[in-house]
């Protein structure tokens, strides 16, 4: 019998109730994707219905990256201190009431309120289920839990903007919310029955029941128990939030804040800009909107196999190769094209690149904070690029418009940013998940 539940998990196969956990944790990444597209589906409904212009509608929709920057950042941090379910459940609640009031909002400022408060829970949720992803898994088969858990966003982009579509043409603008107002609440009795706390937040926070709880987690998902927790380091300081800004770890937080921020302002402006952009280029609304589709298409594909290639070649280098193949990608979206569906391979190509970028740096983050303060490293890094993709659109709004520059030139520029990403990777370390 081993005596540290994390080789427990470490060293067993991975077992039907890990995945049953880690699918649901792909399926709450995927409300992400499904709340991002689908607020812009419900866009031209509700500029009709208000008679707002295109700069107030882009503040309400902004409102929601808004509230999940600071969500990861303020709320990220509760899943270290009370705890990876517990902070899951409370981010779903959150959510459901921001979803459900939104459909009574009755002018763009109370429904911008309501989308700032929905983003609020998203962004914790999300420095929360990459913990759990992270320590429930194995040694064997974290790299792909990892790359499966990210490819939910786009997988719920492509499938939610497709179910938004479909009831939009039924109902107006918030029946989208409705919808996901209802999505969200299902999710809470699946997680409270279906995801254990990880055994390793009890090793952190050694409650004075920890072992028997640990190993009620383990025995919750069908794995052997632990006989006894290893022992607290004498002297060891209590863990704090700050500890991400002290010395040993704050190099590895500024290098993975600012490359993932960097790196979203690329990411961002393929899925916010690439529909008008075809538009511009003589095609329809519809035609337009299925090129942003194939851009979630190549994300789910891109991020699927790179958890194979993380798990051959580590996380590092393979995250800056895929950061450099999607500065490229992105350059070369610039050219444009001749057919829609050359613009679909072009988009097809940046998600691919880009995505699986994304889930490097979710990786890293996994590898790169101790499980005191995963969640907390993980929700600053979040929340600091996601405040980083509201100013994308922003940006390449500005270059467009207001500089005059082309789509070739505008496109190199925002293609930097993942560029600059990959620098900052070069000098990174990252340690053995625990």
């Amino acid at each position: 019998m081993l005596h540290d539940p994390r080789e427990v998990i470490r060293q067993s196969p991975m077992g039907t109730r890990q995945w049953i956990a880690v699918a649901l944790m792909i399926a709450l990444n995927a409300l992400d994707g499904f709340d991002v597209l689908s607020s812009a589906f419900a866009a031209p409904g509700i500029s009709k219905e208000w008679g707002i212009g295109r700069d107030a509608l882009g503040v309400v929709l902004s409102m929601e990256l808004i509230g999940m920057g600071f969500g990861s950042i303020l709320l990220g941090g509760a899943a270290d201190r009370f705890g990876r379910r517990p902070t899951v459940l409370g981010c779903l609640v959150v959510m459901a009431i921001g979803m459900g009031l939104a459909t009574t909002a009755a002018n763009p400022y109370t429904l911008g309120l309501w989308r700032l408060l929905t983003g609020l829970g998203i962004g914790g949720m999300l420095a929360a289920i990459n913990a759990v992803t992270a320590e429930i898994c194995s040694n064997k088969g974290r790299s792909l839990a990892m790359s499966l858990m990210v490819i939910g966003y786009p997988i719920g982009a492509t499938v939610g903007g497709t179910i938004a579509a479909l009831l939009l043409k039924s109902g107006d603008w918030r029946v989208v919310f409705e919808f996901g107002a209802i999505a969200t609440l299902v999710f809470i009795p699946l997680v409270y029955f279906l995801v254990p706390e990880t055994p390793a937040w009890f090793l952190v926070s050694r409650p004075a029941d920890a072992l028997a709880r640990a190993n009620r987690s383990l025995a919750a998902l069908r794995l052997p128990t632990a006989q006894a927790l290893p022992p607290v380091e004498p002297g060891a300081p209590r863990a704090s939030l700050l500890d991400i800004l002290r010395p040993g770890l704050v190099g590895t937080t500024l290098q993975l804040t600012l490359g993932y921020s960097l790196h979203c302002i690329t990411f961002y402006y393929i899925l916010k800009w690439s529909p008008k952009i075809v538009a511009d280029f003589g095609y329809t609304q519809p035609q337009a909107a299925s090129v942003l589709v194939w851009a979630n298409i190549g994300g789910a594909i891109g991020g699927g196999m790179f958890g194979f290639l993380m798990h051959r070649f580590g996380i590092k280098w393979p995250t800056i190769a895929m950061l450099v193949a999607g500065t490229v990608a992105v350059s070369l979206f610039g050219l444009g094209a001749q057919s829609l569906a050359g613009w679909r391979l072009a988009v097809f190509f940046t998600g691919f690149t880009t995505n699986a970028a994304i889930v490097g740096f979710y990786s890293a983050f996994a590898h790169g904070f101790p499980a005191k303060v995963r969640a907390t490293g993980t929700g600053f890094a979040i929340g600091a690029g996601r405040i980083g993709a509201a100013g994308s659109p922003i940006l390449a709004g500005e270059l467009f418009h207001t500089a005059g520059l082309p789509l070739l030139t505008v496109s190199v520029i925002m293609a930097l940013g993942s560029l600059g990403a990959a620098a900052t990777l070069l000098a990174l370390r990252l340690r053995a998940a625990d």
